[in-house]
């Protein structure tokens, strides 16, 4: 019997088939999905557009049937609104734009499963992210791109440290998407051709206004100024505006408008032209490195959104608060994102970044 392994399965295709291909690699498996977060909205749930839905708890049971394998529900919805959907209300109040997908990740998906794994006693989590993970000759574990650079999900992994990497596989780093398809074409998955999940998971249509609105967050009106400071208009409550935000913002000026900042003490709103959203560095705070942690004057390529190109720049600061040097202005650092750190396919590591 091979080491057990316990794999996240969310009902979707990349899970069952990661699932499958360690059954096939001699891994004892079990598999596991997480209820997260119950939709009010029914017809959300079979859409195909979400994930962690009551639909895809049945879609995992069924792939996990077809592979052989014994499935459990687990209920972390309590777990899920502490650590994802009350920090991303949260954020927005406070003018920030977060990416709950990191937290899920690192305090639901592998934090909290790894305490399951151990219950279950298992040697190994496993999930269906597009991620690579090596041992390098100073026997550390690096994390890397994927094969499949449209489906990499290295930059909501960064925070996965040494401990974890040592426990972690993931199975589909070296295979396209298609290739994980025919896979489950071939295994008679029913989910073979289901659509990727392409929402949040809690925020159906993708408009996040309707989740602050179902959870009660008040939107009190104020002010839109430019930089300079000269009131333009009003807006509706800060928590509705993000940085880099065009559409909606009701003023005309006689050029294209942005936001550009976002004070919620003084409930300001600031507005300038597309060249004001450049910035020559960014700050990232909450720093988490995979490996050991570099050096300043080191020099990485950073992404500040999900697929956006990496940009090359260099570490200024390392400290509570990190600074990164772009090697020219980038579009937009957005206070609440994430910046991620790379050396070429290796990831390096990242943090939240700050205003």
């Amino acid at each position: 019997m091979g080491k057990r392994v316990l794999v996240a399965m969310s009902g979707g295709v990349d899970s069952a088939v990661a699932a499958a291909l360690l059954v096939q690699q001699g891994y004892d498996v079990i598999g596991v999905t997480l209820r997260l977060y119950t939709e009010p909205d029914e017809l959300a749930l079979r859409s195909g557009r979400t994930c962690c839905g009551v639909e895809d708890i049945g879609d995992a049971k069924s792939a996990a049937t077809a592979i052989g394998i014994p499935h459990y529900t687990l209920n972390m919805e309590k777990e899920f609104e502490t650590n994802v959907l009350n920090p991303f209300i949260e954020s927005y109040k406070n003018g920030r734009t977060p990416n709950p997908c990191v937290n899920c990740n690192q305090y639901v998906k592998f934090d909290a499963l790894f305490e399951k794994a151990k219950a279950f006693e298992c040697d190994y989590l496993a999930t269906g992210h597009y991620a690579g993970i090596a041992e390098n000759e100073n026997q550390l574990y690096e994390l890397h791109r994927a094969l499949d650079a449209e489906k990499d999900q290295t930059y909501v992994l960064y925070m996965l440290g040494q401990d974890q990497l040592a426990r972690t596989l993931f199975p589909l780093g070296n295979l396209r998407k298609d290739q994980v398809r025919e896979v489950a074409r071939s295994l008679g998955m029913s989910i073979a051709d289901k659509p990727d999940s392409v929402d949040i998971c809690f925020v159906p249509g993708g408009d996040y206004r309707v989740v602050l609105e179902n959870h009660g967050v008040e939107m009190n009106s104020g002010v839109i100024e430019l930089a300079s400071g000269e009131a333009v208009g009003s807006h509706t409550g800060v928590a509705g505006y993000t940085v880099g935000q065009r559409r909606g913002l009701g003023i005309a000026t006689g050029q294209k408008n942005f936001v550009t900042n976002i004070d919620p003490v003084q409930n300001i709103v600031v507005i300038g032209n597309e060249q004001d959203l450049y910035k020559k560095f960014a700050r990232f705070s909450q720093a988490s490195w995979v490996g050991d942690t570099p050096a300043v004057g080191d020099r990485f390529q950073a992404r500040i959104r999900y697929h956006a190109d990496p940009i090359q720049g260099r570490l200024i600061s390392i400290g509570n608060v990190n600074e990164f040097l772009f090697d020219s202005p980038a579009r937009g650092p957005t206070p609440g994102q994430v910046l991620v750190l790379y050396s070429g396919s290796q990831v390096i590591g990242g943090g939240i970044i700050e205003p």
